[in-house]
């Protein structure tokens, strides 16, 4: 019986009778544990030599997945709300355009003087001098400080500084400098910057 020999062999082979120059004379069983380990070792390499790269660029693809699509899912919202989005932005537009509207032009400055002279003396004031100080270019505006010294009584001047803030132009009030004037404590001087802006074109 081939089964019978092939066992016979298996018990009378001796590993120390291994040839390998004639590894065909080895019992089949041998071969076959010889081909099953050579096959396991071909299996291990390649997995650690080929299948692990594999691995590891599939991991760094899937995670580029993900971000992409956070990126998709992102921008499938913007443009789902994309006429939201421009709504707003013509709604911006005219808030900017009402705002530089209200940025006087280099023609306007003397009707801006004009203004906040005629609110000092509409609140009691003494104006002693109202003088323009050199321009300040910004990036987007030209800041004109105007240098204003007047005097009055307590109320008189805060009366004064609060209808600057209803001047139809932007106006902003720096540096302030209240002193009593001799001895009379309810006589007072002020010495204060005022800023009014202009929209800076491409020119300026």
């Amino acid at each position: 019986m081939a089964f019978e020999d092939t066992m016979r062999s298996l018990r009378e082979f001796d590993v120390n009778d291994l040839d390998f120059d004639n590894v065909g004379s080895w019992p089949l069983p041998v071969k076959l544990f010889i081909w099953v380990a050579l096959f396991a070792l071909v299996m291990v390499g390649g997995y650690y030599y080929h299948i692990k790269d594999l691995q590891t660029q599939l991991a760094q693809i899937e995670g580029k997945e993900v971000e992409l699509k956070k990126d998709f899912e992102k921008k499938a919202f913007e443009a789902a709300n994309l006429e939201a989005y421009r709504q707003q932005m013509a709604e911006m537009e005219e808030s900017f355009g009402a705002l530089v509207s209200q940025l006087p032009s280099d023609t306007e400055v003397p009707g801006l003087l004009e203004d906040i002279t005629n609110k000092g003396l509409l609140n009691g004031l003494e104006i002693s001098s109202i003088d323009l100080q050199p321009e300040v270019a910004r990036e987007f505006y030209v800041e004109l400080p105007i240098a204003i010294s007047a005097s009055g009584s307590y109320h008189d001047l805060g009366a004064f500084i609060s209808g600057m803030a209803g001047l139809p132009r932007i106006v902003t009030l720096h540096d302030f400098n209240i002193s009593a004037r001799g001895d009379d404590a309810n006589h007072l001087g002020m010495n204060i910057i005022a800023k009014t802006y202009r929209y800076k074109d491409g020119d300026a």
